[in-house]
């Protein structure tokens, strides 16, 4: 079986390693021409809440040579167009995409290779990328953990064979409600990705702030009424309903809910939200593939969205240097935590 990872940055990069280190061969695929001669001449270094070592076949873009049984996809949507049209065809003829990338990226990809060539997965890690060929796990051994499901005329086949090469790092769970977990996996982003790229700090930046806590509230509360506006059923992130945890509909479940916020997220404190990361290195970032996506869902369901709405807003600002990420920027959410 013949496998690659395409974008292989700080999650990539991961992966890979766990992957390789596990026995099972796969190609590492990066345009970074620096970050991939690092990772032939040193192999992958894992740092952070683990420290390993280990070779790995890291290759740029136009050395693929397919069939791929498997590719594993994590570049930014920004370029899925492009990039899926270029991978279509190094697949084999029974060759899936298995997109791991952030907001709900499988319409767009199914569009290009068919449903039925088109497998969704939710990361449930963070990570960063420190240096070239050295990447930081930023989440708790123990609480890594995939969750996938297929397009319609996905085989149960391929999800299997897909759900056996990730166990080689962690468990993963099927889905049969893969837009479910989708959408939960979106709440976690659009809230700790979103509000942590405002201020320009980690996950646990947000969960430990007061005023950054009732935002990201506010926030988790938007994307659960919009999703379900929209027939969404959320999945469990390990094996929690986060729905339960986070609805509310008076003050005081509401004050029980910034209470949770710290607990929730305590084994993902030190995660760098990806946009954040983005910004840092003067690249665009996902904001319209992440809180973006609930914002356009609000519009069409007709669920008011003020909190995505100004993040929205302030990241784009960020993004075009009129801001920068930084905690003062929680003045622009104050008739929300006030």
């Amino acid at each position: 079986m013949k496998c690659a990872i395409y974008g292989a940055g700080s999650l990539g990069t991961i992966l890979g390693a766990y992957l390789t280190k596990s026995g099972f061969p796969i190609e590492l695929v990066n345009r970074n021409v620096k970050h991939v001669e690092a990772l032939q001449k040193n192999g992958a270094h894992i740092t952070g809440t683990v420290n390993f070592m280990t070779p790995v076949n890291a290759i740029l873009p136009d050395q693929m040579k397919g069939p791929y049984d498997i590719i594993f996809l994590m570049t930014k949507q920004l370029h899925n167009p492009e990039v899926v049209t270029m991978l279509k065809p190094m697949l084999a003829d029974d060759g899936v995409i298995v997109t791991l990338q952030n907001g709900i990226p499988e319409p767009g990809i199914a569009e290009i290779v068919g449903e039925d060539r088109t497998i969704g997965c939710t990361v449930e890690w963070g990570a960063t990328m420190t240096e070239p060929g050295v990447c930081e796990l930023t989440s708790d051994p123990d609480s890594l953990s995939f969750h996938m499901g297929g397009m319609k005329g996905i085989s149960e086949d391929s999800l299997n064979k897909v759900k056996g090469v990730l166990e080689n790092m962690c468990p993963v769970d099927i889905e049969d409600n893969l837009l479910g977990a989708r959408w939960s996996k979106l709440l976690i982003n659009a809230t700790y990705s979103g509000l942590g790229t405002v201020i320009g700090g980690t996950f646990g930046n947000v969960a430990g702030w007061k005023p950054a806590r009732k935002v990201a509230v506010r926030c988790m509360k938007e994307c659960i009424d919009v999703a379900r506006a929209g027939g969404v059923e959320f999945a469990p992130v390990q094996g929690k309903d986060i729905t339960k945890l986070f609805d509310y509909n008076n003050k005081a479940k509401q004050k029980f809910a910034e209470i949770l916020v710290p607990i929730a997220m305590k084994k993902h404190f030190g995660i760098v939200p990806s946009m954040l990361q983005d910004l840092q290195k003067g690249k665009p970032c996902e904001v319209d593939a992440i809180n973006g996506v609930v914002c356009e869902w609000g519009k069409k369901y007709g669920v008011p969205t003020p909190v995505n709405d100004r993040i929205v807003e302030i990241i784009k600002k960020e993004q075009d240097g009129e801001l920068k990420p930084m905690l003062a920027n929680i003045q622009f959410f104050e008739e929300f935590y006030k």
